[in-house]
């Protein structure tokens, strides 16, 4: 469920009419819902009430202060990768006893301020990277609390690009050989070992995965309580599928039922690490439309948003859902056309061939569930601005990232002096 729905004919985040915005922000840009992140974490909340688990948002997801901050302080933490999602969910309040870092690159530099900053877990995910933190930490004089990130070897069924969990990806240690890192792990005297971590990958819609990539968890904690060796929590990463077109994903209470099922009984403090099952419906593109051309094959709506705004129907053959911002007569005759942005790229198409109202030069059109992996994993290609991001509660909203100007993205670069 969202919040975006018709209102006397026009497309409305919750309270605000999206023309209205258009007309103030411009185009394109994002548009969150305050309701639709409240309503969804408060859901997976519930789900997982009797599981003791700590929900920290995955920031790769969506990376606006503002989101963080609406989820945190709701009680999410922050699953981080990167030293500068580390900067942002402190900016954004998360305590840094709510975030954990993953990521299987992470250099000195990272592993110092997350030793430094005190946060729940760093989840390591080599043997080289267990001996470089072990050193950090030893010049730091503390003792790095880790999670050992496991590749339980279990095909997640998803896109090749989004799967982590097989042992052909870089993730993890492979979990036949967990045990004896583990071990290892325990004579480290700057490791302090607290989680047993996985991720097997990204936009789920089957819990089979799940399910077995739990079991493995499982046996590796009992055959380590076997040895003496405890973990006290278990990061059960994310990967929570949403619904893109008409077919559905599994809802928080089957997740967090096979969760139950499976791992319930070991007494463990739970980490989940959702990303895109919190903000992927929260959150549109909104676009105007330049040009409709009518080629010799097919029509074509050139719209001035691009792959650069948003990059997954390039990237993983995405679909996305796009829906008219003035709503369309219920008898009005649908002909397919390609959706298109104005890149020098074929690639730069949103929908092929897609059976759409008619549309006009100057129409505003949106891309549904556009809230994950979109503002994010945006560039400046083509020397494009970044585009706007706002969020809305009620009938109020905020620009919670602006426009740069042109005079901005080009004072960030300079000449040499030989020329």
């Amino acid at each position: 469920m969202n919040h975006f729905h018709y209102r006397d004919g026009v497309l409305h985040a919750e309270d605000v009419s999206l023309d209205r915005l258009a007309a103030e922000v411009g185009t394109p840009f994002y548009c969150y819902s305050t309701a639709t992140l409240e309503r969804h974490f408060r859901v997976l909340q519930d789900a997982v009430a009797d599981l003791d688990a700590t929900i920290c948002f995955a920031v790769k997801a969506n990376s606006n202060i503002a989101v963080i901050r609406t989820l945190g302080v709701l009680g999410a933490g922050a699953d981080v990768v990167s030293e500068g999602e580390l900067r942002r969910a402190l900016a954004a309040g998360i305590p840094p006893e709510r975030i954990v870092f993953s990521g299987v690159g992470k250099t000195r530099r990272e592993l110092e301020l997350a030793v430094d900053t005190g946060i729940l877990q760093i989840n390591v995910e080599s043997e080289p990277e267990l001996e470089a933190l072990n050193a950090v930490a030893l010049s730091r004089g503390k003792r790095a609390v880790v999670g050992l990130r496991v590749n339980p070897d279990v095909d997640a069924n998803t896109h090749a690009k989004i799967t982590t969990g097989r042992k052909e990806n870089k993730f993890g240690i492979e979990w036949t050989r967990a045990p004896q890192v583990l071990r290892h792990a325990r004579t480290l005297p700057g490791i302090e070992l607290a989680s047993i971590a996985s991720h097997i990958g990204s936009q789920l819609t089957d819990l089979q995965p799940f399910r077995d990539a739990f079991r493995r968890l499982r046996d590796l904690i009992v055959m380590l309580r076997a040895d003496g060796i405890a973990p006290p929590r278990l990061d059960l990463g994310g990967g929570l599928g949403v619904p893109y077109d008409e077919r559905p994903a599994p809802s928080p209470a089957d997740y967090a039922a096979v969760i139950r099922q499976n791992l319930g009984d070991l007494g463990c403090r739970l980490i989940l690490e959702p990303g895109r099952m919190l903000v992927g419906n929260a959150g549109v593109l909104v676009s105007r439309v330049i040009y409709v051309k009518d080629g010799a094959t097919r029509s074509f709506v050139v719209c001035d948003a691009a792959m650069n705004d948003l990059i997954r129907p390039a990237m993983y053959d995405a679909y996305h859902e796009i829906l008219p911002v003035a709503q369309a007569a219920p008898d009005a005759a649908r002909h397919p056309v390609d959706v298109v942005g104005p890149i020098c790229e074929s690639g730069d198409t949103f929908a092929r061939q897609r059976a759409l109202p008619p549309l006009a030069k100057d129409d505003l059109i949106v891309f549904g569930t556009a809230g994950a992996y979109g503002a994010t994993m945006s560039s400046t290609y083509n020397s494009r601005p970044l585009v706007p991001e706002v969020l809305v509660k009620g009938d109020h909203f905020a620009v919670v990232r602006a426009r740069p100007t042109y005079d901005e993205m080009l004072a960030l670069e300079s000449l040499p002096t030989w020329l």
